[in-house]
């Protein structure tokens, strides 16, 4: 059955691009006229219509203090580095990388930054150092030499102001090692090569991608990327192909997926021919009512900076659920933005194919697609490192360790893994094993008996995805248990 499946789905992502790149398509009906839903926090703009070239820029880190000038620049052993006030080229999000991805930062990072047209700057603002959302070790995304350690990505909305502080206050450690084996490196011991990536998700302005002084030399070759048209018949074979992967769910160069009533989603079942579903499961499916899902081209995404190609496992058995720890200043209308920014960073800063995440969903409840490769199929993510195969990771925008999730958020939780894990069968309710590919919990290779719907923590030592989102995941399970009508 996977053979056909596989056969079925080259076939129809093939056709559909060969026959949109030999005619001058325009967007569909369905996909030109359709506008997101309006949430009461404001509407998610059709990012699609826009230029969005978006850039990112690198500023590498110096030390801090009397002492800085007899220090290395970006040494180890500088146990503050950072950058003073200076003006820069806007931006909306930033983080800081470092060069190896299994080195650990232990210590504080922190920026404060100026909005743009203001004088005024923010408060000192704390990153997430802890960054464990990651491909399997061994794979090549992990391997791929392009990888590199980093703090989540934080949003600070339009700035053009920037100071960050980074101070070591342990040892280094090694991720992927066991915590009783992890070797403690002296307290003043920061990552080498240590950076600051400013993001512009693109949109109203147009950054141009080039370093900002000192950091000229570290982004040559790093122009901008060309603006967007928009017709679709002139757009690259990567955005065509990412759009054909969501054939049969609704039109080539769509820009949302619209929602379907339970008996619809019943009969979409048969037609779609994922997952490992019998006969009798397919007549009487647990499923839930397919939700709106906001698709790559809704949000914006520039499909020529992720790799070619998609990346499959066989299943879904489990759903990770996860926080970005990239702040909760966002407003609806941004959430758009805040994607890009995110897939900006995980694929120009930290080296990875794609956006880590199956899927995301912002504080008015509204779901987006992902990493490309079809939202109905098993799509490889880049988000619980050691159990990436036959798993799919949901994030929710934003940091819910002190805060307390949006009950829209977690009703899209639910309406989407009953109706994604039931394409597969799984239970919301239940347990599932999964094989560890290794990691800081669970040695590669051992079954590891999980919720269906899981979080981050469960298989990773992490704090993700906040204790306040954690402690809603059993009322998550229930209601997405009751969609799929059992």
């Amino acid at each position: 059955m996977r053979r056909l499946l596989a056969s079925s789905i080259a076939f129809s992502v093939g056709v559909a691009c060969a026959t949109a790149l030999a005619l001058p398509l325009t967007l569909p009906a369905a996909a030109a006229t359709a506008s997101p839903a309006t949430s009461r926090a404001g509407s998610v703009p059709a990012a699609a219509r826009h230029d969005l070239p978006g850039s990112t820029r690198s500023l590498p880190l110096r030390p801090l203090g009397p002492r800085a000038r007899d220090r290395a620049i970006g040494s180890p052993a500088a146990g503050e580095l950072g950058l003073t006030r200076r003006d820069v080229r806007h931006f909306s999000m930033v983080g800081v990388v470092w060069d190896n991805p299994d080195t650990a930062l232990h210590g504080r990072v922190q920026v404060r930054t100026r909005a743009t047209g203001s004088r005024v700057r923010s408060g000192w603002q704390s990153l997430e150092t802890h960054n464990d959302d990651a491909a399997d070790p061994g794979t090549a995304e992990r391997t791929s030499g392009r990888v590199s350690g980093s703090t989540a990505p934080l949003w600070v909305g339009d700035s053009d102001g920037v100071e960050v502080r980074v101070r070591a206050e342990g040892g280094i450690r090694t991720k992927a090692s066991a915590p009783a084996t992890r070797a403690a490196a002296p307290a003043s011991a920061l990552p080498s090569g240590l950076r600051l990536e400013l993001v512009d998700p693109g949109g109203d302005g147009d950054g141009d991608g080039e370093g900002d002084g000192e950091a000229g030399a570290a982004l040559q070759g790093m122009s901008a990327d060309a603006p967007r048209t928009g017709t679709l018949g002139e757009e690259s074979a990567e955005t065509l192909a990412a759009s054909a992967a969501n054939a049969g769910l609704a039109p080539l160069g769509a820009t949302e997926i619209p929602a379907l009533g339970r008996a619809a989603t019943e009969r979409e079942v048969w037609s779609l021919g994922e997952g490992e579903l019998t006969s009798s499961q397919r007549a009487k499916p647990y499923i839930g009512p397919r939700p709106r899902i906001i698709t790559r081209r809704g949000w914006g995404a520039d499909e020529r900076l992720r790799e070619k190609g998609f990346v499959y496992t066989k299943k879904v058995k489990v759903a990770f659920v996860h926080h970005t720890s990239s702040g909760n200043g966002y407003s609806c209308s941004q959430a758009a933005s805040v994607i890009r920014g995110i897939y900006r960073y995980h694929v120009r800063s930290m080296g990875w194919r794609d956006i880590g995440y199956n899927f995301l969903v912002d504080k008015c409840g509204n779901i987006y697609e992902g990493r490309a490769g079809g939202v109905a199929k098993a799509v490889l993510g880049a988000h619980t490192l050691g159990f990436n195969g036959n798993s799919m990771g949901v994030a929710v925008l934003g940091s819910f360790g002190a805060h307390k999730p949006p009950a829209a958020a977690l009703r899209a939780i639910s309406r989407l893994t009953a109706w994604k894990l039931g394409l597969y069968g799984a239970n919301p309710r239940g347990k599932a094993y999964l094989k560890s590919g290794g990691g800081n919990l669970y040695r590669k290779g051992k079954n590891v008996r999980l919720n269906v719907i899981s979080g981050h923590r469960d298989g990773f030592a992490t704090a993700c995805p906040g204790t306040q989102l954690y402690r809603k995941l059993g009322t998550a399970r229930s209601t997405a248990a009751r969609y799929q009508g059992r």
